[in-house]
């Protein structure tokens, strides 16, 4: 086991399971969305989707299994970074134009600690209320709040940015790397990521306009 604990500590390793849980959270994103287009649809139907989501047994087993997979995929962003900070301890004079760096690739650190904010107070505020018999009234008096109907769409468009690079980037690190489908592969992260976020930051637009 000498060997697997070398291969996935080594730079690459380490690379490779940023790439594999980001593409597999998402995953998550695209199911989680689609539950929560639900709202458009109203009370009754979004608290029968929430009902039914919940009572499904294997639901535990889920979340868990979420919470190990973000977990992972932030410590392994933070020794990568960690790892690319001691390898060059001295920050170019210069920015390179020619290396494709993009608003998404510069701001990956900073978009992720927003979105790590965010998912802690998402989580607090519906997953773990006192009172979830109706989580369409719920959700919807949580937008009803300017405060953190802004707090969520801000989020979101740092959930866009991060998409924008991390998407390509993971498909990269796992070898799709090629003159003709890496361009491809480019536009269709970012017509995923500008989907996911104004999918998500419409919900809260929608909710607080009522």
């Amino acid at each position: 086991m000498g060997w697997l604990f070398r291969t996935l500590n080594s730079s690459i390793g380490k690379k490779v399971q940023m790439a594999l849980s980001g593409l597999l959270l998402c995953g998550f994103l695209v199911t989680h969305l689609a539950g929560n287009l639900f709202l458009y649809g109203g009370r009754e139907m979004f608290n029968h989707y929430a009902k039914a989501l919940e009572e499904n047994p294997l639901l535990p087993a889920a979340e868990i299994g979420l919470l190990l997979l973000f977990l992972l995929h932030i410590a392994t962003a933070l020794r990568v970074t960690y790892g690319n900070k001691r390898a060059r301890p001295v920050a170019y004079a210069k920015t390179a134009c020619a290396g494709g760096k993009t608003i998404g690739s510069a701001t990956m650190v900073f978009s992720g600690l927003l979105l790590l904010a965010f998912l802690i107070v998402h989580v607090k505020t519906f997953r773990f209320a006192p009172d979830r018999s109706d989580l369409y009234a719920m959700v919807m008096a949580a937008f009803q709040n300017k405060l953190y109907a802004g707090f969520y769409v801000a989020a979101m468009a740092a959930l866009g940015l991060h998409l924008s690079h991390g998407f390509w980037s993971g498909f990269q690190t796992l070898g799709a790397d090629h003159p003709k489908y890496t361009p491809w592969i480019k536009r269709l992260g970012l017509a995923f990521a500008a989907a996911v976020a104004f999918g998500f930051a419409s919900i809260p637009i929608w909710a607080s306009l009522r």
